[in-house]
């Protein structure tokens, strides 16, 4: 098995299809080495081992709406498309979605995936509860109420135990627009950052950080907000745009503000086209909203080496949050999205002096995408990293779900070490 990208083959020795949680747990419990696979959207081996792949897809495809505690109950192997075309139906939503709608809600939340806007913490922060099986084989579920516990394992890279469900906030549904604007000036897009990503309820720049213009701007207003005719220089795209220049925007979400719901207009890709596997790469860092704009300027004078590497590259924001092991952790943050042209040993190679560049600024990687795991001081980026790798080590002291990258970010177990 390969994943999304194709840059990857995946080390399982056996591949499981259980079909119900407690069949999952026997298997859990049986294995030396076990981790689920979600969408395989991962371009890193966060999601690999050498032991048993468990596919959850033959698992009962649960979405329970409890209107009376505006919440959802999930399985963790649906995707957002799903969810969310049933959270509509029932006149509810979630606050925020990724770009692409076609992700796994556990896989997403486990790794810290967020999509966009100053004030929308990531996928993560709608979650009540989350249901695991542990290493043993136990079935656990966590809430708020269960403090540490809970705010330690709802990021947890798959290192706790395997998701098999998990309740998320809901919220009334609500219409959006989405408009796109044009050859945004640098200068005057860093000279009021701030302003410039709080100007919609989710605000995406896409560049390859050379010249003297951000090449698109996407703004996903909230119907109820005004209509903005100018913004810093910028002009309205007249036609659909996709975010790679030259691409058609006949599979990007409806844009040239015509309203629609939520779940039509958050995501960048529609729903009902899915994207072709393969042919790019993905990092990304997230570090605190107030080093945004000397961040960029720092990526800019890479510019030369970055642009024939890239497709594009994303910049967009998100709230703090308070659990441990996310990107957003306790604060407000910029991520800074790199989209590869399909070239892993150019790509490998750069990585190192971009993430130089960028530790100044305290920049977390994305759990799931491509980076250094030897390039960063996990310590100091998470202040709860330490707690979070003895929750792994009392949770899963064999190592049972850890591989070459886990064991890399956390060391490797005590028990694999005798």
């Amino acid at each position: 098995m390969k994943n999304w990208a194709g840059n990857l083959e995946y080390s399982s020795a056996d591949v499981q299809r259980p079909a119900s949680v407690a069949g999952l747990a026997e298997v859990v419990a049986g294995a030396s080495r076990v981790k689920a696979l979600g969408s395989r959207h991962s371009f890193n081996r966060v999601g690999d081992t050498d032991g048993v792949h468990v596919l959850l897809d033959a698992l009962p495809q649960e979405i329970e709406l409890d209107s009376e505690r505006q919440t959802v109950r999930v399985s963790g192997g649906i995707s957002y498309g799903a969810l969310c075309r049933t959270l509509e139906k029932s006149g509810v939503a979630i606050h925020n979605l990724a770009s692409l709608p076609h992700i796994s809600v556990a896989g997403a939340i486990q790794t810290g995936t967020h999509g966009s806007g100053v004030e929308n913490p990531s996928l993560a922060g709608g979650v009540e509860r989350i249901d695991l099986v542990r290493a043993s084989g136990e079935q656990v579920s966590l809430s708020r109420e269960d403090g540490d516990e809970f705010l330690g394992s709802v990021v947890g890279l798959g290192a706790l135990g395997i998701v098999t469900g998990l309740e998320l906030s809901v919220r009334p549904s609500f219409q959006m627009r989405q408009r796109v604007l044009e050859n945004l000036p640098w200068d005057r897009a860093l000279a009021d950052f701030p302003a410039l990503v709080s100007s919609a309820y989710s605000v995406s720049l896409f560049t390859d950080y050379a010249g003297d213009a951000i090449s698109q701007v996407w703004l996903k207003a909230l119907h109820s907000q005004p209509v903005l005719t100018e913004l810093f220089g910028a002009t309205p795209a007249v036609e659909a745009r996709h975010p790679l220049p030259g691409m058609s925007g006949e599979n990007c979400t409806v844009q040239l503000d015509e309203p629609g719901p939520w779940l039509d207009r958050l995501p960048h890709f529609r729903h009902e086209f899915t994207p072709s596997n393969g042919e790019e790469l993905q990092s990304e860092y997230i570090l605190p909203l107030e080093h945004g704009p000397a961040a960029i300027q720092a990526i800019r004078s890479l510019a030369a080496k970055l642009a024939p590497l890239l497709f594009v590259s994303e910049i967009r924001t998100g709230a703090a949050d308070e659990f441990w092991l996310s990107p957003f952790y306790r604060q407000q943050s910029v991520a800074l999205h790199f989209t590869w042209k399909p070239l892993q040993s150019e790509v490998e190679a750069v990585l190192p002096e971009l993430e130089e560049l960028l530790r100044p600024f305290g920049a977390r990687p994305h759990w799931g995408k491509l980076f250094t795991p030897a390039g960063h001081d996990w310590e100091a980026l998470y202040p709860k990293f330490a707690d979070f790798r003895a929750l792994a080590a009392r949770h899963d002291p064999e190592g049972k779900f850890r591989n070459g990258l886990l064991d890399s970010i956390l060391g490797a177990p005590a028990a694999s070490l005798r």
